[in-house]
């Protein structure tokens, strides 16, 4: 979706957007339409007994003696002052309603409706930034339909019987403030989409080496990437990882991506993500239903590299080491069993009482090889890890575990503002206990209860005295609930999370 900035002036071709606040007040430009098409926005909003409370709309179609297709009336009024995040959701929001409308050519009038509703240029650019998250559509393999001499291509996309628009005017105050203000979320959320297309991709088609390819690409926006091969993990003793790819025909791998956007004397901060390109459980394998989802476990893999390119196309004041395990769980012959023992990375055993507990497996030696290699300030993983934090979540948070509270809390509040929330679940010893083993050093799973507390007691036994957090974003990442800025099956979680987290915190 191309969009352009431009001063106030009345729009003369297309669909125009404006906005009104408390009282149904317009601004300048609306009100200037008002006139011009003899009081037609005024009498539309007094017959249809429209309240401009954020979320509403009001679609007056061809209002006389105007060009215009159509006139669409947004409201931004709230009782509360609307937080940026409101305004991502308020463009959001106008995007599906053009969508509906199947307009292709839109001016947004975002121009300040009345004293009490003004808008900032942040909040500009963070309407057209929700309304540009709002227009993703995976639909690559929509392809031609062959049918007789006669093709024909299905042109379906995203909502039902929609057209989206091609482009988008904008016009506004202060246009150089909002062209600036835009410009970093423009590369966030290039990174986002990157992030929802590798989760959304099949999984033959994204296997660990091409899901590697795909990252090799942000050598473009700068950011240094290697591919360490299984002969170089198997040098190093990632036997954990190693061991959950055994079964598959596709090679295992681990990226490493480093953006050095910073002083070279700050340390880094590390993000390690799970990168499970299809799980069938293993020999522990999965029952049928819903398997077809497990193509997202991925989720935590494609979060960070998405970050990566958010990070790197806004050119991050920051150091920032991406980490992501890929491999592929496959029931065969030579795939691992129940009641096999591995060694890890960092020399301790593992007892696999079941392989559908993998992806901790990965996140081991990926883990310990971070924070022995790089040494971070701290390190954040994040892997569609346990359905037992549907269970305890449902799909509006994240489970956060951690063992350092200030990292927690910077979190937490990074995702207040984002809107991608997270809920700190406990840790502690008697948890801990649970994954005690008598013939290894821990076993992969804990029993029945507190499923996803004791995947997150073995995540930290490898990341020793680090500061770290844990975020389990199954019920977030893939097949999460339709929001206003996203349509699709993959959300892109974690991405606006941890770009917050870097920009309140971490750059200089």
């Amino acid at each position: 979706m191309k969009i352009t900035f431009s001063a106030l002036s009345i729009p003369k071709k297309g669909s125009a957007v404006v906005l009104a606040g408390k009282d149904n007040k317009l601004g300048i430009i609306a009100q200037g339409l008002d006139e011009s098409s003899d009081g037609a926005l005024t009498r539309a909003m007094k017959a249809a007994k429209f309240k401009a409370e954020q979320g509403n709309f009001l679609e007056i179609l061809a209002p006389a003696h105007l060009k215009l297709d159509r006139i669409i009336i947004a409201g931004i009024s709230s009782d509360e002052e609307l937080s940026l995040h409101d305004w991502e959701r308020f463009g959001g929001g106008l995007h599906g309603r053009l969508a509906a409308c199947k307009s292709e050519a839109v001016t947004l009038v975002l121009e300040s409706a009345g004293d009490d509703d003004k808008v900032s240029s942040q909040a500009i650019a963070r309407a057209i930034h929700g309304a540009v998250l709002r227009s993703y559509r995976f639909d690559r393999y929509k392809g031609e339909i062959k049918g007789g001499d006669k093709k024909k291509k299905d042109k379906k996309q995203g909502d039902k019987n929609s057209k989206l628009p091609d482009s988008m005017a904008v016009q506004c105050e202060k246009t150089a403030d909002v062209r600036k203000a835009y410009s970093a979320l423009d590369g966030l959320g290039s990174g986002v989409f990157v992030a929802r297309d590798l989760v959304n991709e099949p999984a033959n088609i994204l296997y660990p080496l091409e899901f590697a390819a795909r990252a090799k690409k942000l050598t473009k926006l700068g950011v240094k990437v290697e591919v360490l091969s299984e002969k170089q993990m198997e040098k190093l003793g990632m036997h954990a990882l190693l061991g959950v790819g055994m079964g598959s025909v596709r090679d295992s791998a681990l990226v490493v991506m480093q953006w050095n956007g910073g002083p070279k004397t700050q340390k880094p901060i590390a993000f390690v993500g799970k990168g499970v390109t299809f799980d069938t459980g293993g020999i522990s394998i999965k029952p049928g239903a819903g398997m077809g989802d497990m193509k997202g476990d991925m989720g935590g893999a494609g979060c960070v590299t998405g970050l990566m390119h958010a990070l790197a196309a806004r050119k991050a004041k920051a150091n920032v080491i991406g980490v992501i395990a890929l491999a592929e769980n496959m029931p065969d012959a030579a795939a691992q069993r129940p009641g096999d023992v591995v060694t890890s990375m960092s020399g301790q055993t593992i007892e696999i009482l079941n392989t559908d507990a993998e992806g901790r497996l990965v996140l081991a030696d990926a883990l310990w090889y971070t924070q022995k290699r790089f040494k971070p300030q701290f390190m954040i993983n994040l892997a569609t890890l346990t359905g037992a934090i549907l269970v305890a979540l449902g799909q509006e948070h994240a489970g956060l575990f951690s063992n350092n509270d200030e990292l927690s809390q910077r979190i937490t509040d990074a995702g207040l503002t984002t809107g991608e929330k997270v809920w700190r679940m406990p840790l502690g010893a008697e948890y801990d206990k649970m994954i005690d083993c008598d013939i290894a050093n821990m076993k992969n799973i804990g029993g029945r209860y507190a499923g996803s507390i004791t995947a997150a007691q073995f995540l930290q036994r490898f990341v020793n005295d680090v500061p770290w957090a844990h975020l389990d974003i199954a019920g977030t990442a893939m097949n999460s609930p339709k929001s206003e800025i996203n349509r699709s099956w993959a959300s892109g979680y974690g991405v606006r999370l941890l770009n917050q987290l870097v920009a309140d915190h971490y750059e200089k």
